[in-house]
């Protein structure tokens, strides 16, 4: 298919989604630079800037299926203009009196960044929608799991005892920002450029900025109100949400395929019968889907920042950083579409392993209690004093192979009844009430309250 391993008939999958590439192709590139001429030439009619029977001619023949593609590539080479082929192909098969109308007054990135704006678009649809089914079931996991008991780590340590729910939770509530974030953006993001050579509209005289409104509207952009062709922020910011998006879904991703280590156990993706761990060590079940997710983003991350890069434009048109553009945006939307989809399959089919949960709590020998027993010594002994005492009695029960309530119970420092209810504390982890709140929180987003 190509020589780029992302469009390798063996390892597509892994870098772009169908419903991504339908946007991306080459096909679906040229058929949205055409409809944007169909819907230029469509305004100018009504203006009366060209003829109608030219409009229409334009939109019954601006198919891509009609172009000789082959001869466009060529064009293309030949005139080293990046939509001079375009214009020669299409002129071949319109009528005379079309012909000379077909992009009338206007210039590439008129017509390519207008291009631009329905592509992020049609993304944005895509992610919206797996985005709102990730949460779905981030929420039924964090309401299912509200009080199953796990460890909570830090610096990859056992520390205190959290609940499942509340970890599902912390992923539902980063992702619902990224969703408001993406169903407010579109007024600033999605919007038609026209402004001919240096962004003055001058070729159309008086008639140019409703000729812009009129473009717009029949696209569903928004008018911008004036060229940004050397104003790049638009895609700038688009993409990186796109990459903060796939940041979020990696450390869901590295968090499941830490927790799936055989050691801890308390997560395992799905798979299927058919799938391979290893060739040489048969036993092992690889945490691909997390790990990709991972790959994914660090990609969308460079990516995005190309697209930084290319706001720095040099007067009114300037190619350096547009035709970044060309590169960066397509592969960060291709790269987004395949995360999501990714993530959406890994938390539906997302296996918990509740007993292993609480076993692993239980190899602490009452470890993770230390919070709490801290909390009932402080207000005896001081919070810096307490803490101070419990280090030596960790040590010492470390030392005695005895459990840290029963060290505080020998100390003296604690009732074995008191040291008692601390330890039994770590399998009702608090939180509770924040799980709950986060979980309406988000339904309510999702069900547009």
């Amino acid at each position: 298919m190509g020589a780029r391993l992302t469009d390798s008939a063996a390892y597509a999958h892994l870098w772009g989604t169908d419903e991504a590439r339908a946007i991306f192709d080459d096909d679906a590139r040229v058929q949205t630079w055409l409809d944007v001429l169909v819907a230029l030439a469509d305004a100018q009619a009504e203006l009366g800037i060209i003829p109608r029977a030219s409009a229409e001619a334009i939109g019954v023949g601006a198919q891509v299926g009609k172009l000789d593609l082959d001869f466009v590539a060529s064009e293309t080479r030949r005139t080293s203009h990046s939509t001079l082929g375009l214009i020669n192909g299409l002129k071949q098969i319109l009528p005379t009196h079309a012909a000379e109308h077909v992009y009338y007054g206007v210039t590439v990135q008129d017509v390519t960044d207008t291009g631009t704006s329905l592509a992020m678009r049609r993304t944005a649809l895509l992610v919206e929608r797996d985005v709102r089914s990730i949460l779905a079931s981030l929420t039924n996991l964090a309401d299912t799991h509200r009080a199953t008991a796990m460890a909570g780590r830090t610096h990859g340590q056992p520390g205190a005892p959290i609940t499942f729910g509340l970890k599902a939770a912390s992923w539902a509530d980063e992702l619902a920002r990224h969703l408001v974030r993406l169903t407010e953006g579109g007024s600033q993001w999605f919007v038609g450029q026209l402004g001919g050579a240096v962004g003055t509209l001058r070729f159309f005289g008086t008639d140019g900025p409703a000729l812009r409104t009129l473009f717009c509207a029949r696209l569903d952009l928004a008018d911008p109100g004036i060229s940004w062709t050397t104003s790049r922020d638009r895609g700038a910011e688009f993409t990186h949400l796109l990459a903060m998006i796939t940041a979020t879904l990696a450390r869901i991703g590295n968090e499941v395929m830490e927790l799936q280590r055989p050691e801890i156990g308390e997560l395992r993706e799905p798979t299927t019968a058919d799938a391979v761990g290893s060739i040489t060590m048969p036993h092992k079940r690889n945490p691909e889907r997390g790990e990709h997710l991972d790959t994914l983003a660090r990609i969308v991350r460079s990516q995005s920042a190309v697209m930084l890069e290319a706001m720095v434009q040099l007067h009114e048109r300037d190619g350096r950083g547009w035709k970044a553009e060309w590169f960066a945006l397509p592969e960060v939307c291709l790269l987004t579409c395949t995360a999501v989809a990714m993530a959406r399959d890994l938390i539906d089919g997302l296996e918990v392993d509740v007993a292993r949960m609480a076993a692993n709590i239980e190899a602490s020998s009452g470890h993770l209690s230390s919070e709490r027993l801290l909390s009932a010594l402080a207000p005896k002994l001081g919070k810096h004093a307490a803490q101070a005492q419990l280090q030596l009695l960790l040590a010492e029960a470390q030392r005695n192979r005895q459990s840290l309530a029963d060290a505080v119970v020998v100390a003296g420092l604690l009732t074995a009844e008191q040291a008692a209810a601390c330890v039994a504390d770590i399998h009702a982890p608090a939180a509770a009430n924040d799980v709950t709140a986060t979980v309406t929180r988000v339904r309510s987003l999702l069900a547009g309250r």
